[in-house]
């Protein structure tokens, strides 16, 4: 299972229509995001998401946590949401 990646600039609904396949297949999903803009699309896409798993009788959870991220070797501190199911 990949790491879903969200930057600032990613649309919600595309973000939150892959958080909902990869929880349909594998029944977790992770998303990383670096920054308050990349942060708040996660937050909306999550919720997105929520509406589209609950149309299948799908509830979920989020637990958020920091995790340090290396690029270029600078260490970035990133926000990790993992999601399952309830």
């Amino acid at each position: 299972m990949d790491m879903i990646k969200v930057s600032a600039n990613s649309r919600t609904s595309a973000v939150a229509g892959a958080i909902a396949g990869v929880i349909r297949e594998h029944k977790r999903a992770e998303v990383q995001a670096i920054g308050a803009g990349a942060v708040n699309q996660a937050i909306k896409a999550l919720v997105l998401a929520k509406g589209y798993l609950e149309g299948d009788g799908i509830h979920i959870v989020c637990v958020p946590e920091f995790v340090d991220v290396d690029i270029d070797g600078k260490v970035r501190t990133a926000i990790k949401l993992v999601i399952e199911p309830r």
